[in-house]
Parts: C-alpha cells; structure tokens; sequence
C-alpha cells in the first residue's frame, strides 16, 4: 500500500490523503465492479462513507435509471452521513439526468468531504461536480487513479464520439495464426482463456462476430454457465455485404438474451429480407452502399443503445476495424502452439497495419495461453 501524502492532483481544499483513504477507495472500487455490465449507457460507480474510520455505508449504481452509487451509500448510512467522507470511484455528478444531481444529496445528507477515483469525463460534468462541491463549503480529493480510469475506461471512450467502444479479441497461434486450414473449426486456446472470454461478454453491452465465423463455427455466442445481470445480452453480427443463413445457432432465442442484430449495408436490402424475421436487420450507408461501412454500421449500433461492443470477428472484421481506426482495446491471447502452413489462416487478412500502434497494459498467464491486452494510443 502507498505510503501517506498528498496527491499533487487533488483539487484545492484538500486535506492530506493517506492510506486509509486509499483503502476505502479500494472498496468503492470494489463495489462499483459489481455493476460492470448493467450500468450502460452510465459508467459502473461505487461508493462508501465513512465516519471516524469505521464504514456506516456502502452502495453502487445498479443499472441506468437507478438511484446512483452516492445515493445509496447515503441511504445506507442514515444520520451517520452527516459529517462523514464519502468515497466514490468518480466525481458526483452535478447535473439533472434520469436522477437528480447526486451533490445536492451530498450537501443535504452533510458530508464534510468527498474523495474521489477520478474525475468524470462526461462533459456535462467533467470538473462541475468538484467546483460545486467546493462551493458548499465541501472538502475534496480527486486521485486520478488507474484503478478508477480502468473502471470507466469504455464509458469514457464511447462518450467522446458517435460509436460505441471497442474491445477486440483474438486467439491466436504463437506464430500468428487463427487456424490450420480454411473452413476448420479449431479450439486454440484453453478453459482458463475460454473463461476470461465469458467474463469479456458479460462486461460488455454486447458481442459481434462477422459472417465468416457464423458459417464456419456456427456459435451460439452466449455465456455459459450463464450469468444473470439487469441488462440483456447483445449478439451482433456483421455482414459485409451477403447475409447468413436463418437457422444459424446465433440466431437461437435464450432467455436473457435480445434480438440478435445483423448489420447490413443499406442496398442490400432484397438480400436480407429473410432474415429480418429471425433477426433485427440494422442497414446503414448511402442507398447505393452494397458494401458495410464499418463505421458508418458502429455509429447506427450506437444508436441502437450499444455503448460498448466486443469484437470476436475473424481476420477480415479484425484487420478492417483496426485499418479504419475502430479499436479501442485489443486482447490478444496467444496458444502455445505453432500453425504455419501452406493453408494457415493469418489473424489478419491486410497488410494496411505497419503503423497501427499498440500500448499494452496488461500481460498475463491464462492456464497454457498468454493475454496480452491495451489499447490504441491514438484513440485515448
């Protein structure tokens, strides 16, 4: 654990932030992960307040719509609040949403200082939360920590543009490759790496796959063992310009789980028809557009509700997002196995990606398989 000082980053009005701070910082840490995955549009956020060094509350925002993570760590708290720290993963907000602003529930419940993970990039907020915090007499500590961006890290991305976030993942072969021959389905990587995959899906709002992985794997692309959360699961898939047969396990109702989405260029519309009756069919581009635009499909995703999207599309959806500059997060998990051969598929079916740069964060033994995860600098 760090040892006690002031954080350089702390807004004015602070007072000294030490390790029991950073301890019940942990635990608002803690309890706004258990929001992860049914928070969405909203970013997963927790909270606990604390009096004379001892918890008297905790809370985290459940699903959007909800009361916030300050709200019910206040509630939970009573008449103990008055006086007391309140810690939160991320700045209150101070503007009327779904929920009243959560600084007016501060001052009223009589919270004399407020230490928060990071501040809120939301530009509604972003920053306003703090300074009225401070107008009312409130003591304040923004920490700026990893931990907290971590947590917000899709919420962030997808706020500043017009699609949602983007993770991608891939399982490949030491030496680069995706399968042995065309047409084969192959199982890479292990339970250990399989398991970190259902987390992925449960975290995000939904998942995709392109045209080629329903043909040749036909997945059902669900959570198994299943996870109940608050917020249906998503199935996409991308079409680049030829649809998929109807009868596709991706297509299979589950409790659970919405409507798959198939994304379609806007011309094609005779070629899909079938499939609108299994399937909510998303066209997106020009009248003339036979091919998927990518981007132009993501931006209509977006306006479909999804704010964070998991990519697991073979090498054609995987090369074509990173070119387009799609991407926000990859996780590359490698097999210890070797598939080079004259009929190996390559992870990428383009060479347009000698300037794509990575920054990894994340390095990591999955039982046999190794994670290595980041994000695309440009992108932050």
């Amino acid at each position: 654990m760090a040892p006690a000082q002031d954080d350089s980053s702390a807004t004015p009005n602070h007072q000294a932030v030490d390790r029991l701070d950073r301890l019940f910082l942990d635990r608002a840490y803690e309890l706004a992960e258990r929001g992860v995955g049914n928070t969405s549009p909203n970013p997963p956020v927790g909270a606990v307040v604390v009096r004379d060094e001892t918890i008297v509350g905790e809370g985290y925002h459940h699903r959007a719509g909800d009361a916030h993570a300050e709200i019910n760590a206040i509630k939970s708290a009573g008449e103990a609040a008055r006086g007391s720290t309140l810690y939160v993963s991320l700045e209150p907000c101070n503007h009327t949403g779904l929920t009243p602003p959560c600084t007016d529930a501060i001052e009223k419940a009589g919270l004399a200082r407020v230490v928060a993970g990071a501040h809120d990039p939301n530009p509604q907020t972003n920053g306003s939360g703090i300074t009225s915090l401070l107008e009312r007499k409130i003591s304040v500590d923004v920490l700026d920590e990893p931990r907290a961006a971590a947590l917000i890290e899709p919420f962030a991305r997808a706020i500043r543009s017009h699609r949602p976030y983007v993770s991608l993942k891939l399982a490949v072969s030491f030496d680069g490759f995706i399968a042995s021959k065309p047409g084969v389905q192959e199982w890479l990587t292990g339970e250990e790496a399989r398991e970190f995959v259902r987390e992925l899906r449960i975290a995000h709002d939904a998942t995709a796959i392109g045209a080629g992985t329903v043909r040749i794997d036909n997945p059902q692309l669900t959570v198994r063992p299943s996870h109940t959360r608050l917020r249906e699961y998503v199935r996409v898939v991308i079409c680049e310009n030829a649809p998929v047969d109807p009868a596709s396990a991706v297509f299979k109702k589950e409790k659970g789980y919405a409507k798959t989405i198939v994304l379609a260029p806007a011309a094609s519309r005779d070629r899909f028809s079938d499939l609108e009756k299994t399937a909510d069919v998303v066209y997106s581009g020009d009248a003339g557009s036979e091919r998927l635009n990518l981007a132009g499909a993501l931006h209509a995703l977006r306006e479909h509700g999804i704010t964070s999207l998991l990519c697991e599309g073979g090498p054609t959806v995987a090369g074509h997002l990173l070119t387009d500059g799609l991407v926000d997060r990859f996780h590359w998990i490698f097999a210890p196995r070797f598939l080079r051969g004259p009929s190996a598929i390559a992870a990428f079916t383009t060479t347009a990606l000698a300037n794509t740069q990575l920054q990894i964060d994340r390095v990591e033994q999955l039982g046999a398989d190794a994670l290595v995860s980041g994000i695309i600098p440009h992108h932050v």
